[in-house]
């Protein structure tokens, strides 16, 4: 049974199934799983390493899905380097990498872990061609992936989960659900064409570029609000400001640059959030 649709051999086999790994969007849910991690007061390296590995197989299972479905099932795509038979063998095999590591988390760490965890393969598995038809689904499913990871990443470490990472997990599902909206306004006229119920198919670009960026200074002054109320480091704040000026220039652009530079902006975020966090440099002025 051949795997591939372009090439023969080991190295074509490689190539196909290494191009389902798509680093813009699998290393912010990587990201999220170590950044939960980087909350809990002590990291245990083994534990980030098996639930990062649990976030990279759930990713995996939806891109391999995702690019199933699109080509395969609903002909949307013009091309799939993988035949039904080779998508079939890369969702098993990062599903089985999957149930490995949660059966790890059920030795090594704790209950709560596993039950943040396992949500994030079956958002990944069931999002095309079940959740990504509805608008709020569609919308919501990868942010949704990423507050879990964070959840799940803490959750690991600790056994437990607290306001501060609980805040953290509610701000990325906010600041990612919008930039998932814009992103999806790319794609306006073609989803409206064959009646894929995006946001911006639903309200119309504007209507959709309002709401995006409603739901991204909720996140932004989110911050704020908890760094105000201590709930997070006063450093945070720049993270928000960081991000502001992003999303500033890119309100300007179209969809493509705009989630370009959202998505690239997201790991700024990230980065500061994580200093904030890990050495509070401005936790001596408060």
């Amino acid at each position: 049974m051949s795997l591939v649709r372009h090439g023969s051999g080991l190295e074509a086999n490689v190539r196909a199934f290494w191009s389902q790994v798509h680093p813009v969007f699998m290393l912010p849910p990587l990201a999220a799983s170590l950044f939960g991690a980087l909350l809990a007061t002590t990291i245990d390296p083994t534990l980030a390493a098996v639930h990062v590995t649990a976030m990279f197989a759930a990713v995996y299972t939806a891109h391999v899905k995702d690019g199933y479905v699109d080509f395969h099932v609903r002909d949307e795509d013009d091309d799939h380097p993988l035949t039904v038979g080779g998508c079939r063998i890369g969702i098993a095999a990062s599903t089985t990498i999957f149930v490995g590591c949660c059966l790890l988390l059920v030795v090594l760490a704790n209950p709560l872990a596993v039950g943040l965890t396992v949500p994030t393969w079956l958002i990944a598995f069931f999002h095309a061609p079940q959740l990504d038809t509805n608008p709020l689904t569609a919308t919501t499913g990868y942010p949704i992936g990423i507050a879990l990871a964070i959840l799940g990443g803490y959750a690991t470490q600790t056994g437990t989960l607290s306001a501060v990472v609980v805040g953290f997990a509610l701000v990325f599902l906010f600041l990612l659900s919008g930039i998932k909206v814009i992103d999806d306004a790319q794609d306006y006229e073609y989803d409206r064409s064959i009646a894929k119920r995006t946001v911006a198919v639903v309200v119309g670009p504007r209507r959709a570029y309002s709401i995006a960026y409603g739901l991204i200074l909720t996140a932004l002054f989110g911050v704020a609000a908890l760094a105000v109320v201590r709930v997070f480091p006063p450093g945070a704040v720049l993270a928000a400001l960081a991000f502001a000026a992003v999303a500033v220039v890119a309100r300007q652009a179209d969809p493509e640059i705009a989630t370009m530079l959202l998505i690239r902006g997201s790991y700024v975020f990230l980065a500061v959030l994580v200093a904030a966090v890990w050495f509070e440099p401005l936790a001596a002025l408060g």
